[in-house]
């Protein structure tokens, strides 16, 4: 393969009934919806396809697991995203495999999608490493349900603990276990944290500062391995100044609902968060190839798969490289930047007839938040950390918020609660299981 796609008239079969080439994207994600933006109001034939009804901006949805935002400040309707383009179709379906022979698209309902160019955009989840049973117990932050499972859960304990009158059992509600050490991690140790002590001091009579207990198990022997010992070290120091115990060389051994082992530690627990590894979706069995580094399909440097020039793996689900011949990282702005650039050079093959160069990678910085104001950031040649640093993260995360409107919320009331520290989103879900704790005595509170 030299980089470039492969030529039109061997794969342009137009629609019969429209004369266009059809474009099929699954997944509506960073990369999905970017590809999808490029080849909007074109003479093009695209159809998007998501189990979903609604895109997520994930990089926040930590901040909807610890009630400091809505879910609807972080996502939209891709139908609304994707309307005012007259050539795209939104499908709300599951992919269950795909016919490279028949160039189809096998749905879960049982219908089939054809495609000339079919663009997979798939993402990833969370990996458990063969203990899928740990799922239940430790839900990871993927989707709404599970920021809201956790938000659920977290609120919760607050309330058991408020109600409970054994001491031990208040601690063992108030002790949140955060396992896996990268940014997810970090960012949901520092907002569970700033939350509890805030709840604490604000909202509860019965509560205590030091009934409060934060835990971030790392397996290896630092956090945040893929940022500079610089960043980590200044990391690791605000986050245990604001009571984050950090336990390195810690393997987790098993998990429950209230408890974790974590290597000669048994801790007991109000909530268990999941943060210790993702792996590609299934895309790579949908074509039957074998997939590389936790299921990821590797990709040729025009983002098209080997043997197949018709078909490109994009984001989480591509196993790209980089001018350093090292693997691209699983982020937002390399899902972005590949979905751009196969939006582009699809569009310039089928309208124009000219070919694309390879895609190359624009890293423009690999960040994480430790807490309020205080975060990291690390531009390779140049870091950054602390107030400052921040402050362009929140810069950098509005902006590639879908839309206005979701930028003017999440902006105002970030502004809000830098200012009062309030977080609006605190709601449990009435119907929820009965959360009385065993010890309590019903008194006035």
């Amino acid at each position: 393969m030299t980089g470039e796609i492969a030529t039109i008239e061997t794969l342009d079969k137009p629609d019969e009934k429209t004369g266009a080439p059809r474009v099929v994207i699954v997944g509506a994600g960073f990369g999905g919806l970017a590809a999808a933006r490029e080849l909007g109001n074109t003479n093009i034939d695209v159809t998007v396809i998501d189990r979903r009804n609604h895109n997520l901006f994930q990089p926040l949805l930590y901040q909807v697991a610890t009630a400091a935002l809505s879910p609807a400040d972080i996502s939209e309707p891709i139908r609304r995203t994707l309307g005012r383009f007259r050539n795209i179709k939104v499908m709300l379906a599951e992919v269950t495999g795909i016919d490279t022979a028949a160039k189809t698209v096998h749905l879960d309902y049982g219908a089939d999608v054809p495609y000339d160019w079919l663009i997979i955009a798939t993402g990833s989840e969370y990996n458990y490493f063969g203990h899928e049973d740990w799922r239940a117990a430790a839900p990871g932050l993927k989707t709404i349900h599970e920021a809201r499972l956790i938000r659920q859960r977290l609120l919760l304990a607050f309330e058991k603990a408020e109600l409970s009158q054994d001491p031990e059992e208040k601690k063992a509600l108030l002790t949140s276990v955060i396992i896996g050490g990268g940014p997810t991690g970090v960012e949901m140790a520092g907002a569970i944290a700033e939350l509890g002590r805030f709840m604490i001091t604000r909202d509860f009579r019965k509560l205590e500062p030091d009934h409060l207990r934060v835990l971030l198990i790392e397996a290896g022997p630092r956090i945040l391995s893929a940022f500079p010992e610089g960043l980590m070290n200044y990391a690791q120091r605000s986050l245990e100044g604001m009571g984050v115990e950090i336990m390195t060389n810690t393997p987790v051994e098993s998990i429950a609902k209230d408890e974790v082992l974590a290597g000669p530690h048994r801790i007991r627990t109000g909530c268990v968060i999941w943060g210790a590894g993702v792996k590609a979706s299934p895309a790579a069995s949908w074509l039957g190839i074998e997939g590389k580094a936790g299921g990821r399909i590797p990709v040729e440097p025009d983002l098209s798969i080997a043997g197949h020039p018709e078909i490109y793996a994009i984001g989480d689900t591509a196993l790209g490289l980089s001018d350093d011949g090292k693997p691209l990282p699983a982020l937002a702005q390399v899902a972005k930047q590949q979905g751009g650039y196969i939006g582009k050079a699809l569009r310039r093959k089928l309208l124009e007839r000219k070919d694309s160069p390879p895609f190359r990678f624009n890293n423009r910085g690999n960040t994480a938040v430790v807490g309020h104001k205080a975060a990291i950031f690390d531009f390779g040649t140049w870091r950054l950390k602390g107030r400052i640093a921040w402050y362009l993260w929140a810069l950098v995360h509005v902006y590639l918020l879908v839309n206005f409107e979701k930028r003017l919320l999440v902006s105002t009331q970030w502004a809000w609660r830098y200012v009062s520290r309030q977080r609006g989103a605190r709601l449990i879900d009435e119907n929820a299981a009965s959360f009385v704790p065993s010890s309590t005595q019903r008194t006035e509170t």
